[in-house]
């Protein structure tokens, strides 16, 4: 029923996230999770994705919703709609499922996924990476992936904004 609920479909609601999630499991697939606004997508986001996604049997993406993003990143962001960017992000190969979250951090959505991995960028120590206790409190592991060096959404701005403003 799982399968046919999300046929061809990688853009989900939470609750049909849940039901994934539940099958994924009785399935023993391992399950991977990560986050972020992923607000103009390059080369670092597609790297970190296919490592994170390398890690386990299906990778879901959880992305801020405008709100959320705006909130952790100021009123000029984002750039690109939230349903643009689980688009984008969900036209990945390497990424299953996609989902939006409203609120400034991710926990309510990683305790509807239970992922057995949680992955964040390196530039996150482990004790600030929210839902990391709970997915280790269950069994799974945190992985903190390294970035790209000299890569990131601020730096594509800052280098627009040098070159035509």
């Amino acid at each position: 029923m799982c399968l046919e609920l999300t046929m061809g479909k990688k853009v989900v609601s939470n609750d049909e996230l849940k039901l994934i999630c539940d099958n994924a499991r009785k399935n023993n697939q391992k399950i991977v999770f990560t986050n972020g606004c992923f607000d103009l997508l390059h080369v670092g986001h597609i790297r970190y994705l296919r490592k994170a996604s390398s890690l386990g049997d299906i990778l879901v993406v959880g992305i801020n919703s405008n709100s959320s993003v705006t909130l952790i990143k100021g009123p000029k962001r984002p750039l690109v709609d939230e349903s643009a960017r689980a688009e984008i992000v969900s036209s990945l190969y390497c990424v299953d499922y996609v989902t939006l979250f409203n609120e400034p951090d991710p926990l309510n959505l990683i305790e509807i996924v239970r992922p057995d991995v949680l992955v964040k960028g390196s530039d996150w120590p482990e004790s600030k990476i929210v839902g990391a206790d709970l997915v280790k409190r269950h069994g799974g592991k945190v992985v903190r992936i390294e970035l790209t060096p000299g890569v990131s959404t601020s730096k594509i701005i800052e280098t627009i904004t040098d070159r035509y403003c």
